[in-house]
């Protein structure tokens, strides 16, 4: 034997011994059809729901169906194309988004996958995109209230951390625009905001992202998109695994805010691979587990006790509902869920009583519990007042002649009305809508004309704030002032505004 083949036996020796080996078990299956986003799949008969199933041609998709003999397959990731024969195979992974710090700041899509052309982290942590919601023993009650910066909301219908508010309206009414301010008000806050673009066109996306960025501080935003082009399945999970982002924060100990715009979309998109699943349809041709599928959604919304690390996730749905009809089958749904509605009228939109928040029609069940002393100061009436004003003037419209106080109610329930319009992308602080309320209360603007009343109180509030800086520290805490100070306020206003 050669010395040179010796020294080759001796080094696949060497190697061999190195290696190791171990015997591992892959489980194959077979497309039996694949079209709209749909792919039954036969032979993988150990597959688990919402397990993840890759193909060969490198599309990926979750198992969403289990039938017998198929699974129903639904594609979130498309490869060069799926066609019967293809072969599927496990991946023993559930459906997850990646999550993590770095994703503040950043446009993904509901894998965790980034849109905005910078690169992720090489190892990222991945949360399943279903989790159970909180037990009611690591729950604690809403008592932090979450500022939206629109005056309408922070006094009559105040939301809490932890809390489910529901955003109700037609088409256009300005629905959008009131979550996004209530973003772009977290800018004084700690609170991470998470917006979750279903079924959204691109540019309308991108516009929204823009205004974000200019006006609040994104470096605290996550925008999870899954747009009108992409799959039913990205559309579908995209509100789990938004709240899978959400949920990462607050398991943190910190405060998060979700914004699901809109549920309609979802809700369609869910309908859409139902039907495609040959699932029996029910009213509106919804599946009978359309409810249950928004409750388990919104249901891990929470503020949890200090025991397990004091987080909230807040939630701001979104639904659109047609010509006024809040009894359809999806509004009716959301309405039973959450914690109240914000409802905007399409009237007072067209009236430019904006926001087009119709107070009557709308409720907050908890927020008024976390609502700051401050705020409670000057709104505990406000709403009565503004209901009763709404129901007398009326009778102003035909020139019926009213007494002196019906009056006096209809001239301060106008005025309320006119402060209450605010401009899109300006939030107002708190301490200057306290301010202004007290400035309503007193009767100051009573006398002006209705388009002075904006200007007038802008001006009486801020030598009101140069005036008192240490009262009006207080109220930016959140804190009511002593009854002494708060009437020398009154009196001063009096004074700067007769």
């Amino acid at each position: 034997m050669s010395q040179a083949f010796e020294g080759f036996l001796e080094k696949l020796k060497h190697e061999a011994g190195q290696t190791g080996y171990r015997v591992g078990v892959a489980e194959e299956g077979r497309v039996v059809s694949a079209g709209d986003g749909i792919a039954l799949v036969s032979g993988l008969r150990d597959a688990k729901l919402y397990e993840l199933v890759s193909f060969e041609d490198g599309s990926e998709g979750i198992v969403f169906d289990l039938d017998r003999e198929t699974l129903g397959v639904i594609i979130l990731v498309q490869g060069e194309g799926i066609g019967a024969g293809a072969r599927a195979f496990k991946t023993e992974r559930i459906a997850s988004v990646a999550v993590g710090d770095w994703i503040l700041g950043r446009m993904v899509d509901p894998l965790g996958s980034p849109l905005d052309g910078l690169p992720g982290p090489e190892e990222p942590s991945y949360a399943p995109v279903e989790r159970h919601a909180p037990s009611l023993v690591q729950r604690e009650y809403v008592t932090t209230p979450l500022y939206t910066g629109l005056k309408v909301i922070d006094s009559m219908l105040p939301i809490g951390r932890g809390q489910r508010e529901l955003i109700i309206g037609d088409s256009s009414t300005g629905k959008t625009a009131i979550a996004i301010d209530t973003i772009i008000n977290q800018k004084n806050s700690n609170v991470i905001c998470i917006y979750a673009a279903i079924g959204q066109k691109q540019s309308r996306v991108l516009r929204t992202l823009e205004e974000v960025k200019k006006h609040g501080d994104f470096s605290r935003v996550v925008f999870l998109v899954a747009d009108a082009s992409d799959s039913l399945g990205l559309k579908y999970i995209a509100p789990y695994s938004a709240t899978s982002v959400a949920e990462y924060f607050m398991d943190k100990g910190r405060d998060a805010l979700v914004v699901y715009d809109d549920l309609t979309r979802h809700a369609e998109a869910y309908r859409s691979l139902s039907l495609l699943l040959k699932r029996p349809p029910g009213r509106e041709a919804y599946p009978g587990d359309i409810f249950f599928l928004h409750s388990r959604l919104l249901e891990r919304s929470a503020n949890l006790n200090s025991a397990h690390g004091g987080g909230s996730i807040t939630a701001l749905p979104i639904v659109e509902t047609q010509e006024r009809k809040i009894s359809a089958f999806i509004p009716t749904n959301l309405i039973s869920i959450t914690d109240g509605q914000i409802y905007l009228d399409i009237q007072l939109f067209n009236k430019g009583l904006l926001p087009a928040v119709d107070i009557g029609m709308s409720v907050s069940r908890i927020g008024g519990k976390a609502q700051s002393d401050a705020m409670k100061s000057v709104s505990e009436k406000l709403r009565m007042d503004f209901t009763r004003f709404t129901e007398v003037e009326v009778f102003t419209r035909f020139g019926a002649h009213v007494e002196e106080e019906t009056a006096r109610l209809i001239r301060r329930g106008e005025r309320l009305r006119e402060f209450l319009k605010q401009r899109q992308f300006h939030p107002v602080p708190l301490q200057e809508q306290v301010l202004g309320f007290l400035v309503l209360e007193t009767g100051v603007l009573d006398g002006l004309a209705l388009e002075e009343v904006s200007g007038a109180a802008e001006k009486i509030i801020d030598k009101t704030k140069g005036r008192f800086p240490e009262t009006v520290e207080l109220i930016t805490r959140g804190m009511r002032p002593p009854t002494a100070e708060m009437e020398r306020l009154r009196q001063f206003i009096r004074e700067i505004g007769a």
